[in-house]
């Protein structure tokens, strides 16, 4: 019913209705863009929330039949004033339309009938408002940030089409406030930025400082300092590795410019050679493994659908899902396979959340809930095991084939496995029902029996693998009828303890916790496995989990790291810093992980009397940013430490005007203390309802020279209710008015 729905909705986000044959009845898209060409006009204070622009589309009428109307979607805050179409005013109408839980604006334009395969240059100026700001738009003294999903600029179809989104070579120019970097995608010239990749327009501005390494340029925020150029080198290698291999693998030789931009929002967005990165990534002590897949992925995609088109039904499939196949794949053969095994295992367990209630890759939209973990991660195991099936060189053979056209589709990619016909169809165009399950071992006669069951309609083949009294493994690869039961056999030197089918975990399936006999979990997931014990403070219970999970997944760091803090909970110090210090020396560990180690180690640096190691680690584990736990918890260990409060007499000064402007009551003087677009629900919470208000700064952590982490313990009492206090961490930036206030990144106050 969800999808049903989602499907129905996403009619409303077309430009048209078209049938490409007879029989075909899907919704299909009339108008194609060829170019965008957009001029942006920011404001010259800090205060001013309104941004000017000029868009300029080149479109293509892609349907079968002559096109006389056009519509374009954008934000509700943009307020159109003109559309020209073939340099003639147009009139045009407004209306609102359903976004899930959101709204879009329509600009509808009546236009001469223009022929199938006809073309049409359409411009639109208009004002857009940031009421406030986010990861997709931000407008502010200290830079600018728009990104697609903020539906900044206009565009025939919705970003949510079934098909794909619009995707089109791009210029973005924009007139930036005296003193910021400008950034976007391609190359450079007079405060403009023009590449030849398809992608989605964007830009930032700000304050970076440039570093460059293998051609590949990495955008550091100011005044990082520390270990932030090597972090960048490093991320700069990593990028330029993995653009090689896509480039070799998908046969592309494209060159353009590939910018790595640390952002405080919006890390993980990618287009036309941009990615954006979490800056306190350079804060960091190296690589982490969402930060690499992230880089990996992103570059891999640009090459997947940044010459051509990628279209059509199953859009996601190529997009996420191949790219998603190839990251990993190329993490392997970086760090070996057995870490990319561990991302493997991430990647399964996010899509075994959804497998229950989730659509078929081919029909999942945008809007559904389940669409990204569904075509990114069940789309790389798909690819996987058609890569087992045919071979992974005659798959990218058929990739680079398709590549070489404008327009490339999932049928496109299918057509040259018509020898795999029925299991690729199932694959792509049916749910998942497939579930794998292992009876219990049966010894008789020095032979091990096991009987296996397949519930899904497609056949399988794969390994199941015996673990026997003396730790060896055995394997014996099995076949399985759609729906039907089979058995295996091992003559084993020593009695089978264990048995798991498909080890290699190639097929998505419905329940993860039955591949393995006896039983060990009820838990897709292993990391839940292990969580669930800790989280009830049964460290034993965790302890013994965990060992469990890392018997077969050594490199699993965030199941050692509940191993290490389940024996520091125990008062295993010694046992507990040697897990701490595995997962800090792993290749590729989670940043979160890091995190957490870091952590732990200075926990258990306190317990044993080291007061100085103590700060230091805990220091470092709020410098990092990675996890809110992990924060929390290094804040808590260093007020612990009864350590001087920092003096930094501005920001003092700072929250003795925020306290005396809080009780005051009076919204314009705490909006005056706050950067502009900036915490407005906090700031629209104190108003009118503070009869107390002190904060008591205790650490002060300066990011850079224009940003700083305050923690203050905190004295509150609202309207009809007691007097509260506990800790709270704001964020603060400078501007030219002196500190203001950023963010509130946390707020324990109970």
């Amino acid at each position: 019913m969800k999808r049903s729905a989602s499907l129905l909705l996403l009619t409303l986000f077309v430009t048209s209705f078209g049938f490409t044959q007879a029989t075909d009845t899907r919704i299909s898209a009339t108008w194609q863009v060829a170019k965008y060409d957009i001029a942006v006009t920011l404001p010259q204070t800090g205060t001013e929330r309104t941004v000017g622009s000029r868009a300029t589309l080149d479109l293509k009428n892609i349907s079968p039949r002559p096109a006389s109307s056009l519509t374009l979607r954008i934000s509700p805050s943009a307020n159109v004033t003109a559309v020209r179409v073939n340099d003639a005013a147009a009139e045009f109408s407004k209306r609102q339309e359903k976004l899930g839980t959101s709204d879009l604006q329509v600009i509808s334009i009546r236009v001469a009938p223009v022929a199938s395969n006809g073309n049409l240059n359409v411009v639109v100026e208009y004002r857009l408002s940031v009421a406030e700001n986010s990861g997709l738009n931000t407008l502010g003294a200290g830079g600018a940030q728009f990104l697609p999903l903020s539906f900044w600029y206009p565009t025939p179809n919705s970003w949510y089409f079934a098909r794909g989104a619009d995707y089109a070579p791009f210029r973005v120019q924009v007139t930036a406030p005296t003193g910021q970097t400008f950034l976007s995608a391609g190359n450079s010239a007079q405060n403009a930025h023009e590449t030849p990749i398809y992608g989605q327009p964007f830009f930032l501005t700000g304050n970076w400082e440039r570093t460059e390494t293998q051609g590949v340029e990495v955008y550091i925020p100011t005044g990082a300092g520390g270990e932030s150029a090597k972090r960048a080198a490093e991320l700069a290698q990593f990028a330029a590795e993995v653009n090689a291999y896509a480039a070799k693998l998908l046969g592309d030789t494209t060159q353009f410019p590939i910018r790595l931009v640390g952002a405080r929002r919006g890390a993980g967005f990618a287009s036309a050679g941009v990615v954006l990165v979490e800056e306190a990534f350079f804060r960091r002590r190296g690589m982490d493994s969402q930060t690499a897949m992230t880089v990996a992925e992103s570059l891999i995609r640009f090459r997947l659908g940044g010459t051509t088109i990628v279209t059509d039904d199953g859009a996601g499939a190529i997009r996420e899902g191949l790219s998603r196949y190839i990251a990993t794949q190329f993490i392997g053969q970086k760090y070996g396979k057995d870490v990319a095994d561990i991302e493997r295992i991430r990647q399964r367990a996010a899509y075994a959340a959804v497998a229950q209630r989730d659509g078929p890759i081919t029909a999942a939209a945008p809007l559904d809930d389940y669409y990204f973990t569904t075509v990114g991660n069940k789309g790389a195991m798909v690819w996987r095991i058609i890569a087992g099936l045919i071979g992974e060189e005659r798959l990218f053979e058929i990739v680079r084939e398709a590549l070489k056209d404008d327009r490339v589709t999932l049928a496109d990619l299918r057509a040259g496995m018509t020898d795999n016909k029925e299991l690729v169809d199932h694959l792509f165009d049916q749910v998942t029902d497939t579930n794998l399950l292992a009876g219990l071992p049966q010894t008789s006669g020095g032979e091990t029996k096991v009987a296996l069951r397949n519930t899904g309609s497609i056949p399988v083949t794969v390994d199941v693998r015996a673990t026997l009294a003396n730790g060896e493994t055995m394997d014996v690869p099995a076949t399985i009828a759609a729906k039907s039961f089979g058995e295996v056999s091992f003559r084993a030197p020593a009695a089978v303890v264990r048995v798991e089918i498909d080890p290699n975990k190639l097929y998505p399936q419905t329940d993860y916790a039955d591949d393995i006999a006896p039983r060990e979990s009820s838990d897709s997931d292993p990391l839940l496995f292990v969580k669930r014990e800790f989280d009830r403070q049964a460290w034993g219970e965790a302890e013994k989990n965990a060992r469990v999970v890392l018997r077969q997944w050594p490199r699993f760091d965030d199941v050692r790291i509940f191993l290490a803090r389940s024996l520091l909970a125990q008062n295993k110090l010694a046992e507990a810093e040697k897990e701490f210090r595995a997962v800090l020396d792993e290749k590729l560990p989670t940043a979160r992980s890091v995190a957490w180690a870091t952590v732990g180690l200075a926990e258990g640096a306190a317990k044993a009397g080291q007061a100085t190691d103590a700060l230091r680690y805990a220091n470092d584990a709020v410098r990092f940013e990675a996890d809110y736990g992990a924060s929390l918890a290094a804040r808590t260990l260093r007020r612990r430490q009864n350590v001087p409060a920092s003096a930094n007499e501005a920001i003092r000064t700072f929250f003795a005007q925020f306290d005396k402007a809080a009780a005051s009551n009076r919204k314009a003087d705490i909006e005056a203390l706050t950067a502009p677009g900036e915490a407005t629900r906090f700031v629209g919470g104190l108003t009118g309802q503070t009869t107390e208000w002190r904060t008591e700064v205790l650490h002060i952590d300066e990011l850079d020279p224009n940003s700083a982490l305050v923690e203050a313990n905190m004295t509150v009492k609202l309207l009809n209710r007691d007097t509260e206090t506990g800790p709270a961490v704001y964020r603060l930036v400078r501007t030219g008015a002196g500190w203001r206030l950023a963010a509130v990144e946390m707020f324990e106050v109970r």
